[in-house]
């Protein structure tokens, strides 16, 4: 994977503290640990505001978290592209079909350590279900999901419990979605659990 501000150091170390003070001073505050697994997918959810990359990205340098996310490839175009890949984007192109789940699941499978945060909503607009690829790479990559979260209601943003997927989909998105059930958005309207 590409070189990240999580792979360097002193950057790392002070934006970890300004992201702490910063937590503070908007009265927000980091729930759980950063587990200490080598390998799994990050869930990000309710994902329902351009507001939820900062908190995410102060929330993950709080905690000292060195994670790679997924974003729409709008979002890479410009002079924007280098700075989003340095905060460890990985671009998504959307409008087409390109075995992205395969491709990702071969990086954690050449990886010793890897952690991917992906949306489910895929979105911030209201959808009726969520996407299904973060659950498809963890089943191909053999990894846990880590179920990760903000809530703007309470303020707290932090990780939740690891998931390890059985295969039965139906089954697990439904377990999944109910750690979600009471954790409140930016824009509620815009959530579907």
């Amino acid at each position: 994977m590409h070189y990240t501000i999580f792979d360097t150091p002193i950057v790392r170390s002070v934006f970890a503290w300004i992201s702490i003070i910063m937590l503070k001073m908007t009265g927000w505050r980091l729930e759980g640990s950063f587990p200490a697994l080598p390998k799994y997918v990050m869930i990000a959810a309710p994902h329902t505001s351009n507001w939820d990359f900062p908190v995410t990205l102060g929330i993950c340098f709080a905690a000292r978290a060195k994670i790679y996310w997924m974003g729409k490839s709008s979002l890479f175009r410009g002079p924007m592209g280098p700075i989003m890949r340095w905060l460890g984007g990985i671009a998504v192109d959307r409008s087409k079909s390109n075995n992205l789940v395969q491709q990702i699941v071969d990086v954690y499978n050449q990886s010793e350590r890897l952690v991917i945060t992906i949306p489910p909503e895929g979105t911030r607009s209201k959808v009726r279900y969520w996407k299904t690829g973060f659950y498809h790479i963890a089943v191909g990559a053999q990894v846990p999901i880590v179920l990760a979260f903000l809530d703007f209601k309470k303020k707290i943003g932090g990780f939740g419990p690891v998931f390890y997927p059985t295969g039965n989909i139906e089954k697990d998105m439904a377990e999944i979605q109910a750690f979600y059930k009471g954790i409140t958005g930016k824009n509620p309207d815009c959530q579907n659990v």
